[in-house]
């Protein structure tokens, strides 16, 4: 004959390996390019030299050796207060797991009732007609009747006992589409991550090419104002008319009104690098010194291959936790169509004397299986299946679409990065020529040879192009900052870069 114990740990064993419903997830995998095309780069371009044979580096800032940057991306991580709340997500989404996890262990609850009672059993007699004559005068009956009158106390203490047998895997779903979700919010602090180093090194960089344009612009000013000392001198010796001093005068006080809006660019770059940084706007004021230079760059740029791009985007990461976490609702809402069955249990002590209470014969208790079969909801479990695996199919294209959007920004951030590499070049050698040419026109301004008006003429080409090749630089570096975001660096913890 069996064991009995035997045969109850095989049942409870078999409960315990019951299947999950649902589709089970796999990682999806979308085809992607060998290589990226923009990271061939044309025979002409001057652009950092994209590597495909080595990995994106982790830690992209580095690479323009500037510690002032170091420092700042440093302070922005461990300051910025949108980093910071991100991170209370996570806490708070791994918290759900453990809530998740909680529905399928039992719980247990101790409770303890005092309750005062009047049973009117007199009045139940009364109801039903009464005693028969007899049994109304008899001394005992009618103690009886007064004991039962008289009101009670009842006391009791106990505990109470439940089990909701996972059976069709609706609480390991719940478990699994919580800890999907715990990654999502991982993955979008990893993804405000990478923006926000970005995003630090472009407000630096636009706060450095400010600092640079202003220079440029006071140079100018330095030298216009000898030019108009010149031109003043010669129409006070007859060798220059009215109308020439007048436009030194003029063209002085047009380069003087550029300074303004490079003031402003530079203040409004260093409040934006203070608030990311978590700090009051005005605390980097006195910071970054009056001078500057937009850092060199690299001369090369691992960028990689495209099918290691999804291990390293976090919005990609992101789309794919998303997409586990409708795969596994799928299965809760299909659990649900399945019977509920629990284990429930009571035992207490309960008597009218606190005396007796814990008396072994004070003893109750109850136990029993309970089965809860959905029979009709007005097609609600069916509609919230068909729900849950519409949003999963959304899901599964959202992620597809991410995958394509995350190949189209590397794409877009190395073409970008070659054409703006392409036309630096130019613009610096139109500097080189156009001082050359401004140098020969003063020293015959100076003979005079030429009149002002030549000058003047070359002096503005000069400037605009100085200044466009300084922006020029400005949009080549930031191009390579969208490069490395595109590429999905700087999310990854110094431990995790080295593996």
């Amino acid at each position: 004959m069996a064991n009995p114990r035997a045969i109850l740990s095989s049942l409870l064993a078999a409960l315990l390996a019951g299947c999950a419903v649902g589709p089970d997830f796999t990682a999806p995998q979308e085809p992607v390019p060998p290589a990226y095309l923009g990271a061939t780069p044309a025979p002409a371009d001057h652009s950092p030299t994209p590597a495909t044979d080595k990995p994106p580096d982790s830690f992209w800032w580095q690479q323009f050796r500037d510690p002032t940057l170091d420092h700042l991306e440093q302070a922005a991580v461990a300051g910025n207060l949108n980093l910071q709340a991100a991170y209370l997500r996570i806490v708070e989404a791994r918290t759900q797991i453990q809530s998740a996890r909680a529905q399928g262990l039992p719980s247990l609850d101790a409770s303890a009732s005092y309750e005062r009672e009047q049973l009117g059993i007199a009045g139940i007699l009364k109801a039903q007609g009464g005693l028969p004559a007899g049994a109304a005068t008899s001394p005992a009956v009618q103690s009886l009747i007064s004991t039962f009158e008289s009101p009670v106390n009842l006391y009791q203490i106990g505990f109470d006992a439940s089990w909701e047998i996972d059976l069709f895997g609706k609480v390991r779903r719940s478990v699994e589409a919580a800890k999907a979700n715990a990654d999502q919010a991982a993955e979008s602090r990893n993804d405000l991550l990478v923006s926000l180093e970005a995003e630090v090194a472009q407000t630096y960089f636009q706060l450095r090419a400010g600092q640079v344009l202003r220079q440029i612009t006071q140079r100018l000013i330095d030298d216009q104002q000898q030019v108009a000392d010149l031109t003043l001198n010669r129409q006070q010796h007859g060798l220059a008319g009215e109308a020439d001093v007048q436009a030194a005068r003029a063209q002085l006080a047009n380069l003087q009104s550029e300074l303004p809006q490079y003031d402003h660019t530079i203040s409004t770059s260093r409040h934006a690098l203070a608030v990311l940084t978590g700090k009051p706007p005005a605390d980097l004021d006195a910071a970054f010194g009056e001078e500057g230079q937009i850092p060199a760059l690299p001369a090369e740029i691992p960028v990689g291959v495209p099918s290691t791009l999804a291990r390293r985007r976090p919005d990609i990461r992101n789309a794919e936790a998303a997409l586990h976490t409708a795969t596994a609702e799928i299965g809760v809402s299909v659990a649900s169509l399945y019977p509920d069955i629990s284990l429930a249990g009571t035992y207490g002590l309960r008597n009218t004397k606190t005396g007796y209470l814990f008396d072994w014969a004070s003893r109750f208790y109850t136990f029993g299986p309970t089965v809860s079969l959905p029979i009709f909801q007005g097609g609600a479990l069916v509609a919230n299946v068909r729900l849950s695996k519409a949003r999963a199919a959304e899901a599964a294209l959202t992620y597809r679409q991410t995958v394509l959007s995350a190949l189209q920004d590397v794409e877009d951030a190395l073409s970008s990065l070659h054409e703006d590499s392409r036309r630096s070049a130019a613009l610096a050698q139109a500097v080189d020529a156009d001082q050359d040419a401004l140098d020969i026109d003063l020293d015959s301004y100076r003979h005079g040879l030429i009149t002002y008006v030549s000058v003047l003429t070359q002096q503005l080409q000069t400037a605009q192009a100085r200044q466009q090749h300084a922006q020029a630089t400005l949009t080549q570096t930031t191009d390579l900052v969208k490069l490395y975001k595109a590429l999905g660096g700087g999310w990854e913890s110094p431990k995790a870069a080295a593996n």
